[in-house]
């Protein structure tokens, strides 16, 4: 018999797919069907810290009381957390499998209060997504190690439940920034963040909002830093996230060490059933190569267990070229 269940930063999950935290799962009765469909587990649309401050940017224009400022700033928040809180509650209402609350942040003690009352209203693990673009030509030192260090220190120190760090590509030393979360405490890392793709509209000279989904292509990075990462820090969780769009992305991904993979794009694409689609063919794949669980091919294909482990180096990309007439 087929086991495809997966161990998660500490979760139990009966099969890798996590449908990945987007407009999707902000629905509670959605959520249950991605649950009928076969997902493993949900991560909830993410709070956003700056949406919060925007909308009390947004009362303070309305107001006439510029000495009302903490108290704006208070209700826009406490209205914005109520209505997350209770996301969490209606979703562990109606679904068994997983729930992980998501918190989209960029400083360090924004949300320690509100991460101990994700945890009372039931969520089963908090997905940080730290959004964090270095642009200040005086740093001489990369200053995301620090940032995402006292976000996850002061977070564990709060609650108890598993807590995940969602990063961005855009890191100097990628494995360097995962083996730093782990020691302080992070349960598992998710790799990668797709983060805001800007574009500009030549006719309307604006800057507008590019292409939304991840493709195909996005895939080889996510492929890669999973397999070095899950080759040099074998005891850490990891979920591979963006480019992953059929079964075959999933199986790579997990040859390559991911203990789980979130899905979005295609789900946006192809509705709920893709998930179905693709336990379908992971399980044939499997009875096809004589799998019977995922333990026996999980980073198969890792850093540390192939022979020219270089290949997932940079360099290779000279090689490859220099072979070519």
């Amino acid at each position: 018999m087929i086991d495809i269940r997966t161990q998660y930063a500490g979760l139990t999950l009966r099969n890798p797919i996590i449908v990945g935290s987007s407009g999707l799962t902000n629905n509670p009765e959605r959520n249950k069907e991605y649950e009928k469909a076969g997902a493993g587990a949900i991560v909830l649309k993410s709070l956003f810290e700056e949406q919060i401050e925007i909308q009390s940017d947004s009362l303070m224009q309305e107001s006439d009381y510029p000495e009302a400022v903490d108290y704006i700033h208070g209700y826009a928040k406490a209205n914005q957390v109520n209505s997350y809180l209770e996301l969490i509650k209606n979703t562990k209402a109606v679904c068994n499998i997983p729930i992980i609350a998501s918190i989209n942040c960029y400083r360090t003690d924004a949300w320690v209060d509100f991460a101990r009352q994700i945890e009372l209203a039931g969520a089963d693990a908090l997905e940080l997504n730290v959004f964090f673009l270095n642009t200040d030509l005086s740093h001489e030192y990369d200053p995301t190690f620090a940032l995402y260090v006292n976000i996850i220190r002061k977070v564990k120190e709060t609650i108890s439940i598993p807590v995940i760090m969602k990063i961005g590509k855009a890191c100097s030393n990628v494995p360097a920034l995962v083996h730093t979360l782990k020691i302080n405490g992070a349960d598992g890392v998710v790799l990668f963040n797709r983060f805001y793709q800007p574009d500009i509209d030549i006719n309307t000279m604006q800057i507008v909002s590019g292409n939304v989904f991840s493709s195909h292509s996005d895939l080889s990075d996510t492929l890669r830093w999973t397999a070095i990462v899950s080759g040099k820090i074998p005891d850490i969780s990891i979920a591979s996230s963006t480019g992953v769009h059929d079964w075959e992305d999933v199986v790579k991904c997990l040859l390559a060490g991911a203990s789980a993979v979130q899905m979005c794009s295609s789900i946006y694409t192809h509705g709920a059933e893709i998930i179905s689609q693709v336990l379908t063919c992971i399980e044939e794949w499997m009875h096809q190569t004589c799998y019977e669980s995922l333990s026996q091919f999980h980073g198969k294909l890792n850093y540390a267990r192939i022979k020219n482990p270089s290949i997932y180096e940079r360099s290779q990309f000279m090689k490859y070229f220099s072979n070519r007439d």
